[in-house]
């Protein structure tokens, strides 16, 4: 018989992010999913207080923290990873495809550190791979879309989906980011709906969508299916490519985009200080195409 994980959310409404502690029973071994490092952008402040709450349900409940898994290099959140790692001892993990982010995005910010090979982490997942946590399996599926390095992990029954998919009534992820593919997001989504319609979906982010009262980020295979306003049994590749497309259009960079992926692509990790030993943000500046001042 197959175990199932014992499965905790912590949901950070500053940054709409659901984080997981998923543990074996048998053995008390336990990994955390996408972690949160709290961060004030007004003051560039930095605090473990959500990445604590996690460690401290750990400690109650007697697991034994041994992985961080990543689902993709988050666009709107800082990583708690390296908290959760020295803490813990836990290796960090994340899609293989972390190395065509990081060279996007070391050019972007002029960041030579950077590997683009993806070895700030400590183990890169390749579709179809599976590892162990305690006597639990988890199979690793590549969905690409929202980005080129995104994955989900699929543990018995249950399926953490990153920004794949959102509530039924919230629709799916965006696709515009580099590396982004609306064709690719749309064929992602098909696969993960292809398992069995009771497999739980475990979402990264909830928006509460308009007409709720309450977040949620827990559906089901078949539920999306029926129910999911963008990607329903419905909707074709066609017409769901021209959505999404459409779409992000009109979108707004998430709050704290350039933060997140400076630190995010560094498995969590800060840029490395400068002279003064103190650590920088870059801000990358796009100026008018006629400039007078400057």
């Amino acid at each position: 018989m197959v175990n199932s994980p014992v499965i905790q959310s912590f949901f950070d409404e500053q940054t709409f992010t659901v984080t997981y502690l998923v543990g074996d029973p048998a053995t008390k071994e336990a990994a955390v999913i996408d972690p949160v490092l709290d961060f004030d952008l007004s003051s560039a402040t930095l605090s473990t207080a959500s990445v604590e709450a996690v460690l401290a349900a750990a400690r109650d409940g007697g697991w034994i923290i041994s992985r961080v898994l990543e689902t993709h290099a988050h666009a709107d959140h800082l990583s708690a990873a390296p908290v959760i790692k020295a803490r813990t001892g836990a290796r960090v993990g994340i899609g293989a495809g972390i190395s065509v982010v990081q060279q996007v995005f070391a050019d972007i910010f002029n960041a030579p550190d950077i590997s683009c090979t993806g070895a700030e982490f400590d183990n890169l997942f390749a579709d179809g791979e599976t590892f162990q946590i305690g006597e639990l399996t988890v199979e690793v599926m590549h969905t690409p879309g929202h980005t080129p390095a995104c994955i989900s992990y699929r543990i018995g029954d249950a399926v953490f989906v990153g920004d794949t998919l959102f509530m039924p009534d919230y629709g799916t992820a965006r696709a515009d980011f580099p590396g982004g593919d609306a064709t690719a997001l749309y064929q992602s989504i098909r696969r993960i709906l292809a398992l069995p319609p009771e497999t739980t979906l475990y979402m990264c982010h909830d928006y509460k969508a308009p007409g709720r009262d309450t977040f949620a980020w827990e559906t089901t295979v078949a539920e999306e299916r029926v129910h999911n306003i963008h990607v329903h049994d419905g909707v074709d590749e066609g017409a769901f490519v021209t959505m999404r497309q459409d779409r992000d259009k009109g979108l707004a960079a998430p709050r704290l985009l350039l933060p997140s992926i400076q630190v995010n692509i560094r498995a969590g990790q800060l840029p490395p200080p400068e002279g003064n030993a103190v650590h920088y943000l870059k801000l990358p500046i796009r100026p008018p195409e006629v400039v007078d001042w400057m």
